[in-house]
């Protein structure tokens, strides 16, 4: 069974830091483009981020350029989203998503969006002082 969970989520203040973590279970993360995706309350959700196979290559909405890194953890068959400088607009529920495609060279967060299988449960980040 392929299943992806996010951990890592917290309240925060502005211009803090946190680490959300997407964990893959049952197949190898390294094989899958790994997306990141938030809502905030009262608004559609966003592409944040994502990462390919190939390269890889990596993505990031403009809001977040600069302050986000996406990266791979090979040895806990998972995707990191690393998040700096915080700001009360981050506040959100931050879900990850993968789909199989170990020739991918490219990752989007709009046009394949519905290429996405494995949707995680979500992970609050609270940003307020």
């Amino acid at each position: 069974q392929y299943h992806v969970g996010e951990s890592g989520g917290g309240l925060v203040q502005p211009g803090g830091s946190l680490r959300l973590s997407c964990e893959a279970s049952g197949f190898n993360v390294d094989y899958a483009v790994v997306g990141w995706f938030r809502q905030a309350p009262g608004k559609e959700q966003e592409g944040v981020s994502c990462i390919s196979v190939r390269g890889p290559a990596t993505m990031y909405a403009d809001s977040v350029k600069g302050r986000f890194t996406i990266s791979r953890d090979g040895a806990k068959n998972a995707v990191s989203l690393q998040m700096n400088s915080l700001k009360p607009e981050d506040t959100a529920i931050y879900y990850c998503a993968a789909y199989w495609d170990p020739s991918a060279a490219e990752c989007t967060l709009v046009r394949d969006k519905e290429r996405y299988r494995f949707w995680g449960q979500g992970a609050r980040v609270s940003v307020s002082s």
